[in-house]
């Protein structure tokens, strides 16, 4: 969630239950029973059925009939291919977002960037988290392709557990923050060659960086699930 609205319960449900799975807590072909996360969690079945519909949607389990929801097998594979087609559409966007962002975008961004300042000393993953989502947006949005943006952000939708769960690694967000400074520095000099060369190689360290933590927690954390 972003800006002041408070997450639903059935989105609070959902980050925390992907968060878990990308975690190694629920490994693959976990079942995940409806009654037993509402009792866990504390909420009604309701928000757990909506959790899990939306985390269908992400790739993070199957909703297998008569059998219920499953915990997906996501392999290392997987997820570099994924990592490597959303590096290629945000390299796109971005190479556009330098040539078409007008100055007042251009400042909006830099206003974006500068803000994470903060929050990266603190150490604050889960407001990082929330602002780096803003930050891309802004871009995709700059891109002046609607279509292209709309893609992008479905994408990203799939893999938002595997790039949040990353800045867990040490030094991850302060890195972070200097490659987005690079990609902002390109776009504001309306580099476009260099804005997506410059985007692509960071998703790519993204993808590298996620894949690293989901593979390390998976090994480390025994299922808590028969």
């Amino acid at each position: 969630m972003t800006g002041n609205q408070p997450p639903t319960r059935a989105a609070d449900l959902q980050a925390k239950l992907a968060d878990a799975i990308v975690n190694g807590i629920y490994l693959p072909g976990a079942k995940l029973d409806e009654q037993e996360l509402a009792d866990r969690y504390g909420v009604s079945r309701t928000p757990v059925r909506e959790a899990l519909k939306h985390l269908a949607v992400t790739g993070l389990i199957a909703l297998r009939p008569h059998r219920g929801a499953v915990v997906a097998t996501i392999t290392n594979q997987n997820l570099h291919h994924m990592f490597e087609t959303m590096a290629e559409l945000e390299a796109l966007c971005t190479g556009f977002a330098a040539q078409r962002m007008d100055a007042a975008d251009k400042r909006q961004l830099r206003a974006l960037h500068e803000g994470a300042a903060p929050l990266v000393a603190a150490g604050d993953l889960e407001a990082y988290t929330e602002h780096n989502l803003l930050f891309h947006n802004a871009i995709y949005q700059g891109s002046g392709n609607p279509y292209i943006a709309e893609i992008t952000l479905s994408i990203r939708t799939r893999l938002a557990p595997f790039r949040g769960a990353q800045f867990r690694i040490p030094e991850r967000i302060s890195r972070s923050q200097s490659e987005h400074q690079a990609v902002v520095d390109a776009i504001l000099a309306g580099d476009h060659v260099c804005a997506a060369s410059t985007m692509r190689q960071h998703l790519l360290t993204v993808g590298e960086a996620a894949v690293r933590y989901a593979s390390g927690r998976r090994a480390a954390m025994p299922s808590t699930s028969s």
